[in-house]
């Protein structure tokens, strides 16, 4: 392409004449001039409204430009099937020209090359499908055209000084530019190209696995494709009063959002997430409600391995990820990539940078999203690890990963066990049977089920289930023993890993990593130095004569970091365990045994004891435990009214984590929460059901309360994930409202299928267009057996014929179904003959 050629039949006044159509006509004895700055965006009216230049008006413009630019003698810039879409992608930009939300002074003050760029930032994709002489044309005409767009805001605004250079000598300098850049782009252009392509292939390969640390015992897969066995997660979004009355799918909480921090407690599946985001992006099979991610280049960026230095600059992003290509990337591109918008930056673990440093990952976070405009940002932390908004000044919306559904639980258990099949000498009638009586164990007892609330702790059932031949301990303190039997003492020997000299039994272990997460605990932190790990291991052998005599406290960190299944150095010169949940307990069980119930009192009202807190009520004594649950619900002199609240609310949670408690205790802790459990909104009451089946007994009659109040309660009762909920929810069922009846309905999935239907979702009256949900072929024949519904919402990817198969369709008027349902809305309607058009797919 020769620049200027093209320049040449882009004449003056064949602009001037074309570039005011863009703006707004101003109307009759009103002028444009005015005597201060005016947003852009108003003079040409934002999406949404009555825009003064229609969709049509801008192709035909972009097309009149590129038949301008490309007409005549001399040499054509691009193939003649490509003007269409240069014309297109013109269009596309300019019509970003109604969300500038900068002055027309400001605009002028970034002159042609910057205001063309920040236009480009915000279509990031226009250019996407150009070839390389198609993406330089495109870029020279929105240049061209941005410099008359500001010579168009100089001439109507007195406000603008007339400091622009001279339009000749604009023009000879773009011209020199674009000749310099189209001897350098096709070269650099083809290079970005190709490594893109490569990375995309690379990271659909390298992220494509779900891993659940830790658990990688020979009996027991850790890890399996991620592409075919992920299983979608769902989210609260938002929070407060705003909050969805119940959690959705991730991705439509993610969907058409720039900026988010996604909060999760210890496994709950906030790293598989960002794999799945990667990966599905690198292959282009995103779900519909993600299309504003496709065509993204995903860059993951875990925390823990940058979070004590200095955050990386975009050229070390792929060497921070392990990526084994690093090295090769063209020099620039990532930055490339991010200027012009097309990044999906997937950020892991806040919590996994040491405290101090979280406020300067913060600041770092504000700076990138100001540099690069127009990218994707999702950024996960634990709960307790950053306060409520900690990104809000930089535009970041959040949500919270929710306890995993009985239907998500039972899914995982079955992909669990489909990948252990694969292995080899696996024994596929024996792995069924333990499938099934794994999933029957999950339903009926109540304990389980509460466990199973994420996929670690998934993982590690499935694990504990084969290893025991089909048996599983109910309690915590039982599950968590088991489990350090497993890691601690099977784990070496089923993976035949080299000697190293150390033989150390399961006690002396415990009794080492004990003082590790008891002094990480005490200090507040998720990781320590390397060095501090040895200096109080060797503080803590002369105690534990089983491991002083086999090796210094340098042999036994490294037998304990290597061989234990627990310990991890994320970084250089630190170390942590494996998952919070295990530090926890740990520590909860040091505690315990020194008798610190007085320093477990002091911190019971901050969240992130929580876990400790219960885990020690569980390996506590009676007494001890009467104890520490009478301090928790007393007054406590300098306590704050919301931290005193938070611990009343834990005592009454930690009643479902003991095995003997004196009854006037355990009245005591009830009379003590028995007032407080009134959330004001929908986001509150869920994180109340989600303490446990406790809160039910705290809860009033629901059949003596308003309806606005019957809302509530149908929600708090509809997160306990317990089947005892159903006996609350049948004192509900009567009521008339909409939103209670949508509430009862939409819980159906969380609890055994014949019961739940048949006491509640028999009882709820249909009128006013009540959906009913059918998630599984046991939902779909236990409406059969009340006759059908005539509305119905398929969740899942059920298919149509066989759901027809099952439900009497003759009283089904309307559907919805998934938005990325594969089966048609025509499939439906012949599955379905008498259900009223349209579909909704949402």
């Amino acid at each position: 392409m020769d620049p200027a050629l093209v320049l040449s039949r882009l004449a003056q006044p064949f602009m001037t004449e074309l570039v005011p159509r863009l703006f707004v006509t101003p109307a009759p004895g009103t002028g444009l001039v005015e005597k201060s700055a005016v947003p852009v965006r108003r003079l040409v009216g934002p999406r949404g409204e009555t825009r003064a230049v229609r969709d049509r008006d801008l192709r035909a413009l972009g097309a009149k430009l590129v038949r301008q630019a490309v007409g005549g003698p001399g040499e054509r810039p691009v193939r003649p099937d490509e003007d269409r879409a240069v014309a297109d992608a013109l269009a596309r930009t300019l019509d970003a020209l109604g969300e500038v939300e900068m002055s027309d002074v400001q605009a002028v003050a970034l002159q042609a090359d910057g205001f063309a760029q920040h236009l480009r930032s915000l279509v990031p994709d226009a250019a996407r499908e150009l070839s390389e002489e198609g993406a330089l044309l495109h870029a020279l005409l929105l240049e061209v055209t941005a410099r008359h767009i500001l010579e168009f805001f100089t001439s109507r605004s007195a406000s603008v000084p007339r400091t622009l250079v001279e339009h000749s000598g604009f023009l000879a300098e773009l011209c020199k530019r674009y000749e310099r850049l189209e001897a350098r782009v096709p070269s650099q252009g083809a290079a970005d190209a190709a490594f893109e392509e490569r990375f995309a292939r690379d990271t659909a390969i390298l992220h494509n696995r779900l891993t659940i640390f830790g658990i990688d015992l020979a009996s027991a897969p850790d890890s399996w494709p991620l592409d075919s066995t992920y299983l979608g997660l769902r989210c609260e979004p938002g929070g407060g009063p705003q909050g969805s009355a119940t959690p959705v799918p991730v991705s439509r909480a993610l969907a058409g959002r720039s900026r988010i921090l996604v909060r999760g407690v210890a496994g709950s599946g906030k790293t598989t997430l960002l794999q799945w985001l990667a990966v599905a992006t690198a292959k282009g099979e995103l779900p519909a409600q993600l299309a504003g991610l496709r065509g993204r280049v995903p860059f993951v960026l875990p925390v823990r391995r940058f979070g004590r230095e200095n955050p990386p600059v975009p050229g070390e992003f792929l060497a921070v990820n392990g990526y084994p290509g690093a090295d090769t990337q063209p020099p620039g591109w990532a930055d490339r990539v991010l200027r012009q918008g097309r990044g999906l930056l997937l950020i892991d673990g806040v919590d996994e940078a040491p405290e101090p440093a979280r406020e300067h990952l913060r600041h770092t976070l504000r700076d990138w999203t100001a540099l690069y405009p127009g990218n994707v940002w999702l950024v996960t932390t634990r709960p307790s690890a950053v306060p409520d908004g900690w990104l809000a000044a930089e535009d970041f919306g959040e949500v919270q990963l929710a306890p995993m559904s009985r239907d998500e639980v039972h899914a995982f258990v079955e992909r669990w066990h489909a990948a252990a099949r694969q292995e080899p000498g696996a024994d596929p009638a024996v792995l069924a049977r333990y499938e099934q009586t794994l999933i029957d164990a999950l339903r009926l007892t109540r304990d389980l089920g509460r466990l199973a609330t994420n996929p670690l702790m998934c993982g590690l059932l499935c694990a504990l289930h084969r290893h025991l031949r089909g048996y599983l301990p109910s309690g915590r303190k039982e599950l968590y023993d088991a489990a350090m039997s497993m890691l601690l003492e099977l784990r070496d020997r089923q993976r035949v890993v080299p000697d190293d000299g150390i033989a150390l039994s399961r006690q002396p272990k415990i009794q080492l990593l004990q003082k590790l997460a008891h002094w990480m605990l005490i200090n507040g932190k998720s990781e320590m130095d390397r060095d501090i790990a040895v200096d109080i291991l060797q503080r803590h052998l002369p105690a534990v004569p089983a491991a002083a005599r086999q090796g210094d406290a340098e042999t036994i960190y490294r037998h304990l970091l290597n061989r234990t299944g627990l310990l991890r150095e994320p970084t250089a010169g630190s170390v942590d365990f494996i998952h919070r949940t295990f530090q926890d307990y740990l520590a909860a069980d040091a505690m315990v045994q020194q008798h610190d119930f007085g320093l477990l009192l002091d911190h019971s009202h901050l969240t992130e004891w929580e876990d400790v807190v219960r885990m020690a009520v569980s390996l506590s004594r009676p007494n001890e435990v009467a104890e520490l649950l009478r301090g928790m619900v007393s007054r406590r002199p300098g306590l704050r009214t919301a931290h005193a609240r938070h611990s009343k609310l834990l005592a009454a949670a930690c009643l479902e984590h003991v095995s003997e408690i004196d009854p006037e205790v355990r009245q005591l802790v009830q009379r003590a929460t028995q007032q407080m459990v009134n959330p004001a909104h929908p986001a509150g009451a869920r994180a109340l059901g989600w303490i446990g089946p406790i809160v039910l007994e705290m809860l009033p009659d629901p059949r003596t309360v308003s309806d606005d109040r019957a809302f509530i309660l149908a929600v708090t009762a509809s997160s306990v994930a317990d089947d005892m909920a159903i006996d609350y929810l049948a004192g509900l069922r009567e009521r008339e409202r909409m939103d209670i009846r949508v509430q009862l309905a939409n819980a159906w999935p969380r609890y055994d299928t014949a019961r739940y239907a048949r006491e509640i979702i028999a009882h709820l009256d249909e009128h006013g267009g009540l959906y009913f949900p059918v998630t599984d072929l046991d939902e779909a024949r236990a409406l059969a057996g009340l006759g059908g519904r005539a509305h119905l919402h398929v969740k899942g990817q059920l298919d149509p014929a066989q759901l027809a198969g099952i439900l009497p369709v003759e009283p089904v008027r309307r559907l919805r179904v998934e938005p990325d349902h594969p089966a048609s809305d025509e499939q439906w309607q012949a599955s379905f003959p008498y259900v009223e058009p349209p579909i909704w797919r949402e």
